[in-house]
């Protein structure tokens, strides 16, 4: 009920360390990139990454030597999509999904939320959690790449050049 033997134990003991030195190894020379959050993209790999590092660690049936490779796989595959969607436009626009707007001036938009499906009462939380009191202090809500939700303020817009790339943000957002 506990285990099954010390063999498999101490499998899992020398199997799991010599997987999580194999796999800093790779990320650190595959670069910061790899385990990043910039998009759903990447946190598709890096649910790929512990997903296969747990298959290692617990299946006596995937060798060690499979196992980094398949992380090694994994790493290669990411590296090559994020250098081509550096260089080609077509896979940037297939890797990634643009920013959307979804609150402008305090106003919420409507047809951009059904499209993201966020909800308002998700937009009014995430603009408490930045200890706003009122929509009207609110410039602008995103939904980034990440799916995380950025709030600028109306005090902190500025030109609002930062929402360049924005859907649906147009023209910038006026004071």
């Amino acid at each position: 009920m506990f285990f099954d033997s010390m063999h498999d134990l101490w499998r899992v003991f020398l199997v799991g360390t010599l997987a999580y030195i194999g796999c800093i190894v790779m990320m650190r020379l595959s670069g910061n990139r790899t385990l990043s959050k910039l998009n759903s993209f990447d946190l598709v790999v890096t649910v790929a990454f512990g997903s296969t590092l747990s298959s290692i660690l617990i299946s006596s049936d995937i060798a060690l030597a499979e196992g980094l490779f398949a992380i090694a796989l994994l790493v290669l595959l990411q590296f090559v999509i994020t250098w081509l969607s550096v260089r080609s436009g077509a896979v940037n626009t297939i890797i990634k999904t643009a920013p959307t707007l979804l609150l402008r001036n305090g106003r919420m938009l409507d047809d951009a939320m059904r499209k993201v499906r966020i909800t308002s009462d998700e937009i009014r939380t995430a603009v408490r959690q930045k200890g706003m009191g009122n929509l009207e202090q609110v410039a602008a809500v995103i939904l980034e790449t990440d799916g995380s939700l950025s709030i600028i303020s109306a005090e902190k817009l500025g030109s609002g050049s930062a929402l360049e790339g924005v859907q649906g943000a147009g023209d910038r957002l006026q004071h």
